[in-house]
């Protein structure tokens, strides 16, 4: 099976007009159409390790959550790490496809896989995209009601944070969740608007936390710990679209934040 062939699978799923303006989502690198796919390493982010895992498994195709190249490149001489990786995948002829704001818009991408995680159910948009079955947020329901610290302790939990950052508790029990992976910010008053009892994301402003106290808890878990389950996602649609298609999932951590 060639390389074009999964990409075109995981761009069915996500169509790449789902994405944001200011997003680079998409091939980043690689003859697509030329190569039969030996394998695909599924990732977060694109680091030099994980370059080194994708060639050491033998897996020409890396497919990524983040792209690797989001800015302009105005040159190509290894002086940082994007520019490393692009020499060496290009030496190595490894494919690399980012599928970005278009899965975190996508029905059934990473805000659903959230919503997931945390065992929601009537999961659905809260802000759709004009046009098409995508929007920008989740909301579901909790399968029982759960007082504030409970909510607080069972998404520590379930993505696996040292820490969650949130604004005072609420005084109420918290039954309808809003979801967006990421940096979330931007859709905290949609949140608020829609009805949602709590709000999870993976970065927020300082500001943004006032002015939000008994109206709707916020939880702020990592931008890392947020999606890192983006690659079930990719693993699932190659393995259902490409069958034969051998996916591994990435064994190198890439959060570059360390919690001390």
């Amino acid at each position: 099976m060639k390389i074009k062939e999964v990409v075109a699978a995981l761009e069915r799923f996500a169509p790449l007009p789902l994405q944001e303006g200011f997003d680079n989502a998409g091939l980043q690198l690689g003859l697509t159409e030329a190569w039969d796919v030996s394998g695909a390493l599924l990732c977060l982010d694109v680091t030099e390790a994980v370059l080194d895992e994708a060639i050491r498994k033998g897996c020409n195709l890396i497919v990524s959550h983040h792209p690797l190249i989001f800015h302009k490149l105005a040159h190509i001489s290894g002086g940082n790490m994007v520019e490393r990786i692009v020499m060496r995948a290009i030496e190595h002829h490894v494919a690399i496809v980012s599928m970005h704001t278009n899965m975190d818009n996508a029905r059934g991408g990473v805000n659903f896989k959230i919503a997931e995680k945390m065992g929601l159910t009537d999961v659905d948009f809260f802000v759709r995209k004009e046009g098409a079955d995508a929007g920008s947020g989740v909301m579901g329901t909790l399968p029982a009601p759960m007082a504030a610290d409970a909510f607080v302790s069972m998404v520590k939990e379930r993505f696996g944070v040292a820490c969650v950052m949130a604004n005072q508790l609420l005084n109420r029990p918290i039954t309808r969740v809003a979801i967006c992976g990421g940096a979330g910010s931007f859709l905290l008053d949609d949140a608020v608007r829609a009805g949602a009892d709590a709000f999870v994301t993976g970065e927020m402003h300082y500001h943004d936390f006032f002015d939000h106290e008994q109206q709707i808890q916020i939880c702020v878990i990592g931008h890392y710990q947020s999606e890192q389950f983006t690659n079930e996602i990719f693993r699932d649609i190659i393995e259902r679209e490409c069958p034969g298609v051998r996916c591994c999932m990435t064994e190198t951590h890439t959060n570059p934040i360390v919690y001390l």
